[in-house]
C-alpha cells in the first residue's frame, strides 16, 4: 500500500511515468500527494513491473516541496521517449524512519521484532541476539509461539 510503480491519471486514461531524471525529490512529491509519510525512494527501471497503455510524463523535475506531480517541471503530457521497462516506481516506506533506526541499534539480548510486513503489527519474527538481528526458524513454529511474540511486542 506504500510502494509501487507511479501511474497518472490524465485525460481519461491511466499511464506511466518515465525514469528520465526520476529521484528522490519527485518520490517525495508522490508520497505527499498520496498522503503517505514515509521515507521517500525513488525506483527505476519498472522495478515494480512494467505498466501498460501510454507513458504520460517523462522528464520529471521536482524540487520535493511540491504538493502535486502537476506541480513539477516536466515534458508535456504524452510527450516522451521511453519504454515500459523504464517505468517510475516510489517506496514510501513508513518503517525505515531514523526512530525505528535508533530504537533497534539500542537493543538488548532476547528483543522481538516484526519485519518485512505491512503493518506495525505483522511480519517475519527477528531476535537480537549476539549484537546481530536474526529470524526464527518455523520447525515447530505454533499459534503459541505467535502469542508469545505478540504479548512480547504489546499486542493482544
Amino acid at each position: 500500500s506504500f510502494e509501487g510503480r507511479v501511474e497518472v491519471y490524465h485525460d481519461g486514461k491511466w499511464g506511466t511515468i518515465c525514469d528520465d531524471q526520476w529521484d528522490d525529490r519527485d518520490a517525495e512529491v508522490v508520497c505527499r500527494q498520496l498522503g503517505l509519510s514515509g521515507t521517500p525512494k525513488a525506483l527505476s527501471w519498472a522495478h515494480y513491473g512494467q505498466g501498460s497503455g501510454p507513458i504520460l510524463l517523462d522528464e520529471v523535475q521536482c524540487s520535493g516541496n511540491e504538493l502535486s506531480l502537476d506541480q513539477c517541471k516536466k515534458s508535456d503530457w504524452g510527450q516522451q521517449n521511453c519504454d515500459h521497462i523504464e517505468d517510475a516506481g516510489v517506496s514510501c516506506d513508513p518503517f525505515t524512519g531514523t526512530d525505528v533506526q535508533l530504537c533497534q541499534s539500542n537493543a538488548v539480548e532476547g528483543s522481538v521484532r516484526l519485519a518485512g510486513g505491512h503493518s506495525p503489527s505483522e511480519g517475519r519474527v527477528e531476535v537480537y541476539y549476539n549484537g546481530d538481528w536474526g529470524t526464527v526458524c518455523d520447525d515447530g513454529w505454533t499459534d503459541l509461539g505467535a502469542q508469545v511474540v505478540c504479548r512480547q511486542l504489546g499486542f493482544r
